[in-house]
């Protein structure tokens, strides 16, 4: 094994003295939009006042400084508005997704135990005891309070990212003011990101990709983002033809879409097209670089580690490999033509730890490297290529879904006896999430679909169910999940 390490990063800032300054200097530029193409843009100098009344409005709740507040992750404007105006707060912000049932917001909130819910969608008080109000209800108030964004360290806690990681249920990932700083200037060094940028992103913003690398990226890089409320290929595309896109961040589900329903010659104009979140197939690759005049530039990255690889901007971008380590990582991997082995990463983007797990951060790092749990290999010119996992993780749709969380709910229900869930490839979705099930009698796929909707998000409800007399186990009955397919 060898360490590979990227160049070194620039100074940094907290985002929130990132977005204000440029704000400060361009206060006409259209900055941000929600409404998709035709729609009419929010200006800078609108965004800094919208941004500064939610913080004034947070801080008469009682939300502090360190404080935690959950917030429901539409992409409406009021909602991103308050996203920005929680960490000017110098409040933790806590992405929940919409699609999430109330039986999972409720874990969440419990676990997270926040000052605050923000959100549309109401729970009730046996569901939930936090105060909640609507965006529209901060968006209100008048910007009389202290400004605590001048206050803000990179040793802050900023976000608290639910995932389900490795191991067990979705657990909290801390990224601090400095891991969001560092990988944002990671990529704004690597992708040349500038003021003169505008990303067309219909990305979801309980995540990483979406929040943190799209949104909150571009804005500190004092660009524009085209926030559509939803992936639509038309509308999408409709977005990147407007003059001055010249950035697009997608997960391959969306590029199958768009390859499958629209013209891909609207995407030349585009400076840069990034893919990530799920392996990109080669044929994709080789689509839109003809059809679409682009080389799509694909990258590797957790929630736990913001970005950590990315082909090159300038330079060969290499079909089937997630390039080489960003500035400021440093990447444990084997030498090149060695075996596979899993990837171990290190560096100022790399987390804090879960919320209120030490047993499971300790887990995770070993002498200050985090192992990712994803096995790699080297070529000869130093590009990675993410051969598979070491641990049970499927990715389908670019989301994470962990199987144990599933197959928990499914045990004991619907006549299930026994239940293992495997992701299995699929062209569109990268992973399709399946069932295998031992049951006493013949099950009913649409009906269980319909009982999960309102337990489990849709991406993490089984695609597919296979009903089989026994599950492969071992000796000791450890399930031996890699039998089935």
């Amino acid at each position: 094994m060898a360490v590979h390490e990227g160049t070194q990063v620039s100074g940094q800032l907290p985002l929130p003295l990132q977005w204000t300054r440029w704000w400060g200097e361009r206060g006409d530029r259209p900055t941000l939009r929600t409404g998709g193409p035709g729609s009419a843009w929010t200006s800078a100098a609108e965004l800094d006042d919208a941004s500064r009344r939610v913080a004034s409005a947070l801080a008469q709740r009682g939300v502090n400084q360190g404080s935690r507040v959950v917030w429901q992750s539409d992409r409406s404007h009021d909602a991103v508005i308050v996203a920005l105006g929680i960490l000017r707060r110098g409040a933790v912000l806590v992405p929940v997704s919409a699609e999430q049932s109330a039986w999972e917001r409720t874990n969440l909130i419990d676990d997270v135990s926040p000052e605050l819910v923000v959100g549309p969608l109401r729970l009730t008080d046996t569901e939930c005891s936090v105060p909640q109000c609507e965006p529209s209800g901060l968006l209100r108030a008048k910007a009389d309070e202290e400004d605590l964004t001048s206050s803000l360290a990179l040793s802050d806690d900023a976000v608290i990212i639910y995932t389900s990681g490795t191991t067990g249920q979705p657990k909290g990932a801390v990224l601090t003011h400095g891991n969001l700083a560092s990988g944002i200037s990671a990529l704004q060094d690597a992708w040349e990101v500038s003021p003169d940028d505008c990303l067309v992103s219909a990305l979801p913003l309980f995540h990483v990709h979406g929040l943190v690398v799209a949104l909150f990226g571009v804005l500190s890089a004092g660009g524009a983002v085209d926030l559509q409320d939803k992936f639509d290929p038309g509308r999408f595309l409709a977005g990147v033809k407007e003059k001055g896109a010249s950035l697009a961040y997608c997960v391959p589900t969306m590029l199958y879409r768009l390859a499958d329903e629209g013209d891909l010659s609207v995407m030349r104009s585009l400076r840069l097209l990034v893919s990530g979140s799920a392996p990109l197939p080669v044929a994709l690759f080789e689509t839109f670089a003809r059809e679409a005049g682009q080389k799509i530039l694909e990258r590797y990255g957790m929630t736990e580690t913001m970005l950590t690889f990315s082909n090159p901007l300038k330079g060969e971008r290499r079909p089937g490999t997630v390039g080489m380590a960003l500035p400021g990582v440093q990447a444990l991997l084997p030498e090149p033509g060695a075996p596979d082995a899993e990837l171990k990463v290190q560096g100022p983007s790399v987390f804090s730890g879960y919320w209120k797990r030490p047993d499971a951060t300790a887990a995770v790092f070993s002498d200050g490297w985090f192992s990712t749990g994803d096995l790699v290999r080297v070529d000869a010119d130093g590009y990675v290529s993410i051969c598979g996992r070491s641990k049970e993780l499927i990715i389908s749709g670019g989301y994470n879904v962990y199987p144990s969380e599933i197959e928990d709910v499914l045990r004991g229900h619907f006549g299930i006896v026994d239940v293992a869930v495997v992701g299995r490839p699929s062209a569109k979705w990268g992973e399709e999430v399946t069932a295998f099930v031992v049951t006493r009698d013949d099950i009913a796929p649409e009906l269980i679909r319909e009982a999960l909707a309102g337990l489990l998000s849709p991406y993490k409800i089984p695609r597919s169910f296979v009903r089989v007399d026994e599950l492969p186990r071992n000796a000791m009955g450890k399930l031996q999940r890699h039998l089935l397919s």
